[in-house]
């Protein structure tokens, strides 16, 4: 069963290169305005030179405010086109962010899951840091363009004064660039290597929290710590590691930096002693020299954003190219078909073979948890068709034949430990806000108790996992979600479990009630649900040993008893 990936797969330079092709328009405009910025500031010098040199000449007050006028306008222009070009490209760079984030989260949400080693926490890593950092590359290009023009245009105005000057600045850009290219090659290691830790202890510190009260409960807590301890010191000391390689980088840059502009500035002085350049011209190469030293920075780090930007790129790819665990057709089932499972290998299964009809509402006492949640996992489609042998069949159409789309459309199974969000009663109940049958799932699922004894009742503030919900109200509102559902074949796995045995007995009869007529199939150990099913399957050493009502099984079959009875 497989869906087709409509996505070709994205190496790391090639996202880089979508995200500068749709951004063109944004960095086009920001190009424009960051380099009129860095023009005037190179212009600024300039114009002092030329003021100085004129001045001596002619000193009248008219050429003054002409040159103060002059100035005006150099600094206006700096400071509005550093305001719009920044703005323009901060924009892109948050809107091609958020972009890459929506992909990563779509690609976690589609109902084939993709053939990619990553956990949850590491997932979530990859959408917010790695998709801001790859988003940079918008911003990074057109400050490095507009570096560059403040460069060559510095260049220009000393090769105009005197060509040794001009060069000067051209050969001591291009070492510089030499030598923090060659630096940036290990910033980018350390930086995907950083980025894989901090994603291992982000995952790590996921399951933890996941797994908090069950750890609690058996006194494993404080080894789940130890464990996340080491990996979080691990991800620290490689941070530790990346800083020293930036300091370095950003060190070295400086002092190359300010290394050239001594040399431009000692340069000019020699040459106006030697009578080669005027006054004006020496204000203008110190003042250009001094001014150099920022562009200059900013040209020379922009080798360390591109290899970052393109390490968080790398790590997208893995996601986004990822292809799909499995294949699909484009079928769908028939409306309210039955489920058939015909010799499926899976697990702990063995051959497993049963049939429910249409409308039924069949239990199954699995003996063995494990072969409850591999049949389950099956049934989920959590499985790819061609990973175990055997069919499943839905509305008498192989699975393998149906889009998983269409799958979870028609069958919905519910697991035993179903998530519950953060939001309201009635956000966990329906999510989409489209199901016409909330209160009778509420009724359904005995809820009614949670929702009356809230002010707000459905739109009681539910916290992330249900932390304010014992239990049992959790288990409830995981059913509840569920029967609001209303698909045409329901699957739910030991939806009870947490609830006092007065509770589950009108559950039991409250679902069968409200499932008449729909396929239902529960994967339980209760004996108010197994009582309430029409029949009950009983699935051990991976197949089904035994088949009736469950009274007729209780009265026969002392393992049955043995295992159901309480």
């Amino acid at each position: 069963m497989r869906t087709p990936d409509t996505q070709r797969p994205r190496p790391g330079a090639d996202i880089l290169r979508t995200a500068l092709r749709r951004n063109v328009g944004a960095m086009v405009r920001g190009t424009v305005l960051m380099g009129l910025y860095q023009a005037g500031e190179t212009a600024f010098p300039i114009a002092l030179g030329l003021i100085v040199e004129h001045t001596m000449q002619d000193r009248s007050p008219a050429a003054l405010g002409l040159s103060i006028g002059a100035l005006a306008v150099i600094i206006t222009t700096v400071s509005l086109s550093w305001r719009f070009g920044m703005r323009v490209l901060q924009k892109a760079n948050t809107t091609e962010a958020h972009r890459w984030r929506v992909r990563v989260a779509a690609c976690g949400l589609q109902p084939v899951a993709r053939d990619v080693d990553l956990k949850s926490g590491e997932v979530l890593t990859i959408a917010t840091e790695d998709a801001d950092q790859t988003a940079d590359i918008v911003e990074v290009v057109p400050l490095l363009i507009s570096s560059l023009v403040a460069v060559v245009v510095a260049a220009v105005a000393l090769g105009m004064a005197d060509i040794r000057l001009g060069l000067l600045v051209i050969v001591g850009t291009v070492a510089i660039l030499a030598v923090l290219a060659v630096m940036s090659q290990r910033i980018g290691a350390s930086t995907r290597e950083q980025q894989a830790r901090v994603a291992r202890a982000g995952a790590k510190v996921a399951d933890l929290i996941t797994g908090l009260r069950p750890l609690h409960g058996f006194g494993g807590n404080h080894a789940a710590f130890g464990a996340y301890r080491k990996v979080s010191t691990d991800a620290k000391r490689q941070a530790i590691t990346v800083a020293r390689v930036n300091g370095a980088y950003a060190g070295t840059a400086l002092a190359l930096n300010a290394v050239l502009a001594a040399a431009v500035s000692l340069t000019a002085g020699w040459l106006a002693l030697d009578g080669r350049i005027t006054i004006g011209e020496l204000v203008m190469a110190v003042g250009l020299a001094q001014f150099i030293i920022e562009p200059l920075k900013m040209f020379s780090e922009m080798p360390k954003y591109v290899m970052t930007a393109r390490a968080s790129a790398e790590r997208l790819a893995l996601v986004l190219s990822a292809p799909p665990v499995t294949t699909a057709g484009a079928g769908r089932p028939a409306p309210g078909g039955g489920l058939a499972v015909d010799g499926v290998r899976h697990g702990s299964l063995r051959g497993l073979k049963f049939e429910v009809s249409a409308g039924e509402f069949v239990a199954i006492a699995a003996y063995r948890p494990r072969a409850a949640a591999d049949l389950v996992a099956v049934l989920a489609v959590n499985v790819a068709p061609d990973a175990y042998e055997g069919v499943v069949r839905l509305g008498e159409r192989p699975v393998a034949e149906l889009s998983v789309e269409a799958v979870r459309a028609h069958m919905l199974v519910n697991p035993y430990d179903g998530e519950i969000f953060a939001g309201t009663l009635r956000t966990n109940i329906d999510p989409s806000g489209t199901s016409r049958t909330v209160p009778e799932a509420v009724e359904a699922s005995m809820l009614t108790d949670v929702v009356a004894l809230h002010r707000d009742g459905l739109d009681h503030a539910v916290r992330d996992r249900g932390a304010n919900l014992s239990g049992g109200q959790r288990q409830r509102l995981s059913l509840a979600r569920a029967l609001a559902a209303d698909t045409d074949v329901l699957v739910l796995h030991n939806p009870t479990t947490a609830v006092d045995a007065v509770t589950e007995q009108l559950i039991a009869r409250n679902v069968a009630k409200s499932r008449r007529g729909r396929t239902t199939v529960v994967i339980t150990s209760s004996p108010a649900l197994l009582d309430a099913a029409d029949r009950v399957l009983v699935l051990d050493e991976g197949v089904i040993t035994a088949e009736d009502t469950h009274r007729n099984l209780l009265a026969r079959d002392a393992d049955y008893c043995l295992a159901v009875a309480r």
